[in-house]
């Protein structure tokens, strides 16, 4: 459907709690009826669960309006299921039909019956990504008979999702970063999380130009009304953000006698405007309950004239206080400049400052690893001989102690929770388990604000491990490779043991496509 030359309108249709009544028809139902019969909707999207909320299932709708004829988005996220929940729901889509999936790490969950909700956060986006695009090669799996069967091949559409909307370069890059393992995992289009400001959202453009990427993006809009601008400005809603500024001018439209509603929706239609003349694929609205409403701000973004999106890209810039772009801003446009990088982002790369995060026992953690845990290097070949022996041998007393010291070692310096499957090396030896709420072993998710996390909780551990890798020059590799998926069956083991023996994640071999990113997600100094 994207690139065929033409711009695009989406729509989002959020589910509900709870069945409808007996013998009524629901307005959900009413709704998406009426988006998939409105020729300038090319899609409609819906929820899995949104907010954190139980929800009825997004498939439950969609095949509803299957028989419209619309394409149809199916969000999937990973706060509810486990991996082998998630594979089976990717299976049930497409077997009913559904190629086209927004892959989601997911809100933490608010609600629950009798209590709050337990996450689950098996698997994250990356991870999501990873594994719907090897159903797309055909997955192979092991019969109970000890053999090997590929599967039928799936043909989903697999969508991501970015937040540009971050106030601090050490919570920015990590972002742009896992966008680029994302695309590298096998996602195929992009979809920003909600903001207002043209210059980040032209930035995700000029940043997957400075990677080599040409994915295609969806800008997206959220059609505020004052109660959601100050949700959002307040962050209540994880990932979307309205800033001071914006919503200054919100509660001054809201006490007119419309109530805000045409400044509102010229502020949506406007967006939409700038998404076309900047190029993106597509446009996708949300925050709407009314097909009417849908249809009023196209209309409105169709009548602007050629030129008038450069006016409305100026118009809507809102970033937060001291906001860091990657790159310079160009004064003609007030967008970003895609031929110069951030100058003061540059001389940092050079000359890195040593922040609170770069602590002694960070760098202690650095010398023991490239003293052991660095394969082939140093003493990592005499330590594998060691434990190799100690296994064939049979020392069982001996692999123990060793793996109570590691264990009450690591749970001193780490937290460390003992899953027998360490990501230390890969997240500047901070444990997920410990230190993340979604466990995130691939990247930041969305949620996070000013570097604190969804939670606010505590700092958000990518954050923290950007400054550390970024202080030894190692911040741009921060989330090269492939996506990492955390082995169960090793918790309560020694990681050591599974390091040095070759069982953990470090060491699993993935279908050939995924080896190794390919050329055009490298992100070079400079534009090539």
């Amino acid at each position: 459907m994207m690139g065929a030359g033409r711009f695009f309108y989406g729509a989002e249709l959020v589910t509900t709690r709870g069945i409808p009544e007996p013998n009524q028809r629901p307005k959900l139902v009413e709704l998406g009826e009426a988006l998939a019969a409105d020729p300038r909707i090319a899609w409609v999207s819906i929820t899995d669960n949104p907010g954190g909320n139980p929800m009825l299932p997004a498939d439950w709708i969609a095949n509803i309006l299957k028989p419209r004829g619309t394409q149809l988005v199916i969000h999937l996220t990973c706060k509810d299921l486990n991996r082998n929940g998630i594979e089976s729901a990717a299976w049930r889509y497409a077997a009913e039909g559904f190629e086209n999936i927004l892959a989601l790490t997911g809100d933490y969950p608010v609600a629950g019956y009798q209590g709050q909700a337990m996450p689950v956060f098996d698997l994250d986006s990356v991870s999501l990504v990873s594994m719907l695009r090897t159903m797309n090669d055909g997955l192979e799996v092991s019969r109970p008979n000890g053999k090997t069967e590929r599967l039928s091949k799936t043909n989903f559409f697999i969508g991501c999702a970015v937040s540009p909307f971050k106030r601090h370069e050490r919570e920015l890059m990590p972002q742009y970063f896992k966008l680029a393992r994302k695309v590298q995992c096998g996602a195929q289009w992009v979809i920003p999380q909600l903001g207002y400001d043209m210059r980040k959202f032209h930035e995700i453009k000029l940043f997957l130009d400075w990677a080599n990427l040409t994915t295609p993006i969806i800008g997206n809009v959220y059609v505020l009304n004052k109660m959601v601008a100050g949700l959002f400005n307040k962050n209540k809603i994880p990932g979307c953000v309205v800033s001071d500024a914006l919503y200054a001018l919100a509660e001054k439209y809201a006490a007119g006698p419309d109530k805000g509603r045409s400044f509102f929706t010229e502020l949506a239609a406007k967006q939409l405007a700038v998404f076309k003349g900047l190029g993106f694929a597509a446009g996708y609205l949300g925050g709407i309950h009314k097909a009417e409403t849908f249809a009023q701000i196209i209309d409105l973004a169709e009548s602007y004239g050629p030129d008038d999106w450069k006016v409305f890209a100026k118009e809507i810039q809102f970033p937060k206080t001291g906001e860091f772009y990657l790159f310079e801003q160009d004064p003609q446009t007030g967008l970003g400049d895609g031929a110069r990088l951030n100058g003061d982002y540059l001389k940092s790369l050079e000359q890195p400052p040593k922040t609170a995060n770069v602590t002694l026992n960070y760098q202690f953690a650095r010398l023991v690893h490239a003293l052991a845990f660095t394969p082939g290097k140093n003493l990592f070949p005499t330590v594998q001989k060691i434990y190799g022996r100690l296994e064939q041998g049979g020392y069982r007393r001996t692999l123990n102690a060793l793996h109570g010291i590691e264990h009450a070692s690591k749970a001193l310096l780490y937290g460390c929770k003992d899953c027998g499957d360490c990501s230390l090396p890969d997240t500047g030896y901070l444990c997920p388990r410990a230190a993340c709420s979604k466990t995130g072993r691939n990247g930041p998710c969305g949620g996070s604000s000013d570097g604190r996390c969804e939670l606010n909780d505590k700092d958000c551990i990518w954050a923290r491990a950007y400054d550390r890798l970024k202080y030894y020059g190692e911040s741009k590799e921060m989330l090269e490779g492939p996506a990492v998926f955390a082995n169960a069956a090793l918790s309560g083991t020694s990681s050591w043991a599974n390091n040095y023996l070759g069982r953990d994640h470090h060491h699993v071999a993935l279908p050939s496509k995924q080896t190794a990113p390919p050329n055009e997600v490298a992100l070079p100094a400079k534009k090539s």
